[in-house]
């Protein structure tokens, strides 16, 4: 099926669409080439792993093309400063190799690193509007939920970034949760825009939308580093016995798995068997009448057995942050070398290479 088909016969960014996407995938993963990444402003939980790192893991095994950013320099759109900015990156990079990301077969560098792909938001910028970047919803709700009394011009740009982020290696695939395709609709905006105006340089970039379930904090909200809610991939097995613990449930003993009527206590259940492998509703059966208590024994066992040799993974990688720096130079050269062929082609387009 032919890339227009296939948008003829789903609209981008629907279930339908990834669903086609995954089929294509299966017959010819090496025709996709993936960007995906995080800020590095803490350890990784579990609603990263669930939601975003298995499932990194699993293209990267079926063996499509994956860049992995550690965009450091994003982390400046809703803070003044970054702070602890190399252990967060080392950190960072050892949760994507304890989870499985190999650096043999994917590209993992860090943004401040490749000066080339940075100079792609200049010519970018020159393609959306300040109303686009001020309409953006996504946008719109970052800086909401920023805690600032004012925003940076980073932050406006941010989907800009992202934009060159995705094309400066030409990633035709992006995975991405359903809140952000605003974000993903501007790279391919931009892509459409420099093709149209100067050459035709860039993929136009789909978005792959996640199958995984939301996983919510232990208190009922968001799963988030900064909530003080969130299983770090990187916690000890007391620590994340205390945290479950204080996980809020509700006042009827039988456990079910309703997440409409009983959302906490169903995210406890669902976090056990995604844990488990196993169908939530099984988890809940057997769990029947014995209560919060024993819900929440299930589930710090079935998290702590889940995650044992990841955190183990995780401490021999971090025992040695000479391998990890090592590793983040090579996918630093990596992505140098990629950004520099795009930047030159950008320019050649642009009339911009004097010879």
């Amino acid at each position: 099926m032919s890339a227009a088909t296939l948008t003829a016969a789903a609209p981008h960014g629907t279930p339908e669409h990834s669903a086609a996407l995954e089929e294509r995938i299966a017959r010819d993963p090496g025709a996709f080439r993936i960007l995906t990444g995080d800020r590095p402003t803490g350890p990784l939980h579990l609603g990263h792993y669930f939601g975003t790192l298995a499932n990194r893991v699993r293209l990267q095994d079926a063996g499509v093309e994956l860049f992995v950013v550690i965009a450091d320099y994003q982390v400046l759109t809703d803070r003044d400063v970054a702070d602890h900015l190399p252990e967060h990156v080392l950190g960072l990079l050892a949760d994507y190799l304890a989870a499985g990301v190999d650096p043999g077969r994917a590209t993992v560098f860090a943004h401040s690193a490749v000066p080339a792909l940075n100079q792609l938001l200049l010519p970018f910028l020159s393609l959306v509007t300040d109303g686009e970047l001020r309409r953006n919803p996504t946008v719109k709700d970052e800086i909401v939920h920023s805690r600032q009394a004012s925003v940076s011009g980073l932050m406006l740009t941010y989907p800009v970034h992202q934009a060159a982020d995705i094309l400066f290696c030409k990633a035709n695939l992006v995975p991405v949760g359903r809140d952000q395709l605003p974000h993903q609709e501007v790279a391919r905006t931009v892509a459409r825009r420099f093709n149209e105006r100067h050459a035709p340089v860039f993929p136009v970039p789909d978005a792959l939308l996640s199958r995984a379930p939301k996983l919510l904090g232990t208190d009922g909200g968001k799963m988030s580093k900064s909530r003080g809610n969130a299983l770090a991939l990187s916690a000890t097995e007391d620590e994340t016995a205390r945290l479950l613990r204080r996980a809020r449930t509700d006042a009827e003993r039988r456990i079910a798995y309703d997440p409409g009527r009983r959302p906490e206590v169903s995210n406890l259940v669902l976090l056990a068997a995604l844990c488990q492998g196993r169908d939530p509703h099984e988890v809940a059966a057997e769990i029947g009448d014995g209560g919060a208590a024993a819900l929440k024994r299930v589930v710090t066992e079935s998290v702590n057995e889940f995650l044992r040799p990841v955190r183990e993974r995780r401490a021999a990688y971090l025992a040695d942050p000479a391998e990890l720096r090592r590793v983040l130079a090579e996918g630093n050269a990596r992505a140098n070398a990629v950004a520099e062929r795009t930047l030159a082609e950008v320019r050649d387009a642009m009339g911009m290479l004097y010879r």
